[in-house]
């Protein structure tokens, strides 16, 4: 028996593929569960007004595939950020979030991972801070409402790039709610930016750590690099994981049109990922 499950991030997959499709080359390639995304673009956000029939053929083709959908990364707000000087912008944050959280609870999903920034597209400053503060307490109260986790991911911007950053808007808002969800691509950059331990950096975030985004990184480019071909040392950030709790762990990766065969590419990849990992769950 595993003690542990790792999940594929949607977009490794081409979007042309049904989500009934997406669930059966999860379940064929290996992987434990797959997470759904919703991102900035129109496609991705309408996703948010599915209906009860809607719901409800999802949870069956689930059921047929074999594979379920287990965690949300919603970076929707990147468009619509909660610390957005614009009210209006504002609202549409919290409408997101409110959707984001109802959608999870209808299809058993406890866990969303939220953006670390307050702001993307602008400047960030002590306004949108403030905003950010704000509105982060109002989502973390709907989160508790419906019982889902609320976990920031460590970005690519200095805003949350590391996981004490992280640590310290949980401790402001004090929630069960609101956990952690690192990124080992970014944060091991920030590491290098920072000229500090990835090891360090991760146990602030002891307690805090809801799961871990598997991605692979170079020095300023923070996506679309095949694992093994970057810096980021998977065994020390799962053994340091998984002594701090960590059980989830998804490989977060994208398709590539030019890539020979992408079916190819998800064996792979759960190959190379489950290599560190089941060695974590052998110690």
């Amino acid at each position: 028996m595993k003690f542990y499950q790792l999940g594929l991030y949607e977009k490794s997959m081409p979007g042309s593929l049904t989500l009934h499709e997406k669930l059966k080359e999860t379940d064929a390639a290996g992987y434990d569960y797959l997470e759904l995304s919703i991102d900035e673009t129109d496609e991705k956000l309408s996703r948010l007004d599915w209906g009860p029939g809607e719901i409800k053929n999802l949870s069956l083709r689930m059921e047929e595939s074999g594979a379920f959908i287990k965690s949300i990364c919603l970076s929707g707000h990147r468009r619509f950020p909660l610390g957005d000087p614009d009210s209006e912008i504002r609202k549409k944050s919290l409408i997101i979030m409110e959707k984001a959280v109802a959608l999870a609870a209808r299809l058993g999903i406890r866990l969303i991972q939220i953006a670390g920034y307050d702001v993307y597209y602008k400047p960030s400053t002590n306004e949108t801070q403030k905003w950010f503060a704000e509105n982060l307490e109002r989502s973390t109260l709907i989160a508790a409402r419906e019982g889902v986790t609320l976990a920031f991911e460590t970005m690519e911007t200095p805003f949350i790039n590391t996981v004490a950053k992280a640590v310290a808007w949980v401790q402001k808002v004090q929630s069960p709610y609101l956990q952690i969800y690192p990124d080992s691509g970014n944060i091991t950059n920030a590491a290098l930016e920072y000229g500090s331990k990835i090891k360090e950096d991760m146990e602030t975030g002891a307690g805090r750590l809801a799961a871990l985004h598997l991605k692979e990184s170079k020095p300023g480019i923070y996506r679309d690099v095949p694992y093994g071909h970057g810096h980021v040392n998977f065994s020390e950030v799962i053994q340091t994981a998984w002594r701090l709790g960590i059980r989830l762990y998804v490989g977060e990766f994208w398709y590539s049109e030019t890539a020979e065969s992408w079916r190819e590419t998800l064996r792979g990849n759960n190959r190379f990922l489950r290599n560190f990992l089941d060695k974590a769950d052998c110690n």
